[in-house]
């Protein structure tokens, strides 16, 4: 490296082809994870306003028993995963009680029908929630290790300069110091990259959390309802009909 203008475009020029490299390096890793950042965002967006709309509906199906069109409206919601959950443990309800209702010829008695209905909740639960973390690997490999990336073209770059002074027999630290100073924008690309990447990774890692409590919470409630509503044989029966 020599000791060119100092501005981005100067300090490119000036940059060894290595120093070229890790900053072509870090600038994909910067796109992958702003495009993760906004596919998150958009998503966590649309899950928190059609879940909301979901749970104001899901109180009136059930006070109403409307089951069928709880499960159907979960069905449209695709970007709720909350709604999934419930709708998949309605759903699983709903066919239990038919279930119990008849009798085939490979029957083998009756089943626990809430406890059909937890799994049925945990099976799409894990699923939604490792959804809810798709791309944020992404995000945790560039915060962890972009500085580094950076570091190895400063640490290059550094080495570069100084077989330069030594090759022309010294000159002192100001012989070396512009390339020195254009090593380090490896370095201060590097940090720029991941800080970011940190910040909306433990973002999204909290927002999962949060949602994850939310479904459990829900899915605790629709649990109770299950077990209050499905106590008498009549009831069941009248459900599975409706909607």
């Amino acid at each position: 490296m020599g000791g060119g203008s100092f501005t981005l475009i100067g300090m490119w020029h000036d940059s060894g082809i290595v120093a070229k490299l890790v900053i072509i390096v870090l600038g994909i890793m910067s796109i992958g994870s702003l495009a993760v950042i906004a596919e998150r965002l958009l998503t966590f967006m649309r899950a928190k306003k059609e879940s909301i709309q979901y749970v104001m509906q899901l109180r009136s199906y059930i006070a109403g028993r409307r089951l069928g069109e709880a499960i159907a409206v979960a069905q449209t919601l695709k970007y709720s995963p909350l709604a999934r959950v419930c709708g998949a443990g309605i759903s699983e309800y709903v066919q239990g009680l038919e279930a119990l209702r008849k009798e085939g010829p490979e029957d083998v008695g009756d089943f626990d029908l809430v406890d059909a209905v937890n799994r049925a909740l945990e099976r799409v639960k894990e699923r939604e929630t490792a959804d809810l973390r798709r791309g944020l690997g992404v995000l945790a490999t560039v915060g962890s290790t972009a500085p580094f990336v950076g570091l190895f073209g400063t640490t290059f770059g550094i080495i570069n300069s100084f077989n330069g002074m030594a090759s022309s027999g010294g000159g002192g630290l100001g012989a070396v110091a512009g390339g020195i100073a254009e090593a380090l924008i490896t370095t201060a690309f590097g940090i720029l990259v991941a800080v970011p990447a940190v910040w909306l990774f433990n973002y999204f890692t909290n927002r999962v959390e949060a949602i994850t409590v939310d479904i459990n919470d829900v899915s605790s409630e629709l649990v109770d309802y299950m077990l209050k509503e499905g106590r008498t044989t009549t009831m069941a029966t009248r459900m599975v009909g409706v909607g």
